[in-house]
């Protein structure tokens, strides 16, 4: 137990440890803030803010400026009209811009419709050619050209417009076998339920459609590229094959390739596919590197099939009459006459009629 004390203070001048720390802590002055410590320790309390202006001058002034009244005119006085003025009248009268012109669509009835009498086409007549009969069923000849007009009408489909069903059949050379796949090609699309097909033999130095088909020659196509007055249905020959028309050629004149360049042409051609979705024009042309007019007929369809025989067309006479043909937008090639197969495809057989 501690013994109370009596503690005497010190007198004047006298000093202890505690008492003299008390005295220093009471003595000190009050520390300031963070903040006012750095000012002072940086010198920030110099860095004032700039004085801001009564009143803005020159161009600032404008920005923040009122705007301003119009004077009204004085009693009698007519008002005075600004720029502003006359171009917004301008601009409110001023016709709206016209849409740029489109197509007009395809009408749906056909422009030219095909009514003559139907002549007969001897079945064995075509067997005798090495033709396509289209009575006699499924054989390998058939299913290779079913499968040239599948190409045919999906380039006519996905292209859509009238130019794409008319279908160039040509070759570099005679005796490549171009009217043969040119008849064959339209048999075989004429086995197409709701198609219709106008073979058209344009090879005016030599025809022969006609004849393969055992018909009579006429008036024909160039009869009416030759007068403006004739009406190409008149001219048009049905056959018993359903499906099948055929065009014959026509007068020789000497000037087809003049008359096949004409507007005339154009005039026919667009009438007979105008308004027919359902109808493919094929053209069986004189050779591309022996007359001129297959160069002027590619300039009117719009796929080309190119025919080349097997062992006999040469590279060089396929890159000449491409080069001939190439106002046809889509050209393709035909292997004619090929007796071996690399992968060994034989149709026909499956059905019971191989050859």
């Amino acid at each position: 137990m501690n013994k109370p004390t009596n503690i005497t203070p010190p007198a004047d001048g006298e000093k202890n440890g505690s008492q003299d720390v008390a005295h220093d802590v009471a003595q000190e002055p009050k520390r300031g803030s963070l903040l006012e410590r750095a000012s002072g320790l940086f010198g920030l309390d110099k860095l004032v803010p700039a004085a801001v202006p009564n009143k803005l001058e020159g161009d600032k002034a404008k920005k923040f400026a009122p705007k301003r009244q119009a004077a009204q005119p004085a009693p009698g006085e007519t008002p005075r009209r600004r720029a502003s003025d006359w171009i917004g009248e301008a601009a409110s009268s001023s016709a709206p811009t016209a849409a740029e012109p489109t197509a007009p669509p395809e009408p749906n009835d056909p422009a030219i419709t095909f009514t003559g009498a139907k002549r007969e086409v001897s079945r064995s007549l075509l067997r005798e050619q090495g033709l396509i009969d289209p009575d006699g069923g499924a054989s390998t000849l058939l299913e290779e050209f079913r499968i040239v007009k599948r190409q045919v009408l999906a380039s006519a489909k996905t292209e859509g417009g009238p130019q794409a069903r008319r279908v160039l059949v040509c070759s570099p050379h005679p005796n490549e076998g171009k009217t043969f796949c040119a008849l064959n090609l339209s048999i075989a699309l004429a086995g197409e339920r709701d198609l219709e097909v106008l073979l058209v033999d344009a090879d005016f130095g030599k025809p022969s459609i006609m004849g393969n088909l055992g018909l009579e020659s006429g008036k024909g196509f160039m009869d009416v590229l030759a007068d403006p007055a004739a009406n190409v249905e008149d001219v048009v020959v049905g056959t018993n094959i359903p499906g099948l028309w055929v065009l014959p050629a026509g007068k020789r004149t000497g000037r087809d390739s003049e008359y096949l360049a004409s507007e005339r042409t154009w005039t026919v051609l667009n009438s007979l596919t105008r308004g027919a979705p359902n109808r493919i024009i094929v053209f069986d042309s004189p050779p591309a590197l022996a007359a001129t007019p297959a160069a002027e007929l590619a300039k009117h369809v719009g796929q080309a099939l190119l025919v080349a025989r097997a062992d006999m067309t040469g590279r060089a006479a396929l890159e000449d009459a491409i080069d001939l043909l190439s106002a046809c937008p889509d050209i393709k090639l035909l292997l004619n006459d090929a007796t071996f197969s690399p992968s060994g495809r034989r149709f026909g057989s499956y059905y019971g009629y191989g050859e």
